[in-house]
């Protein structure tokens, strides 16, 4: 029982990590960004360092790592 809950938030981790990940906008646009349409960050850059997006994908691929590592244990 323990390890269908363990699989069932590992699973769940893995989602919400592949959508936050796909979520964020790349730091440097992509190509278009070397072409000066990646306008949408601030003149001096963003701040990511305060991105919240970037600490809970950090939390989450935390997670997902101690959950693999637990169910390949078990």
């Amino acid at each position: 029982m323990f390890r269908v809950i363990l699989e069932a938030l590992f699973f769940l981790d893995c989602f919400a990590l592949m959508g936050l990940i796909l979520l964020q906008m790349s730091e440097h646009s992509g190509l278009g960004g070397a072409f000066g349409s990646g306008a949408s960050s601030t003149v001096f850059g963003r701040d990511v360092a305060k991105d919240p997006k970037r600490t809970l994908t950090a939390a989450l691929a935390t997670v997902y790592m101690v959950l693999g590592f637990i169910l390949s244990v078990l």
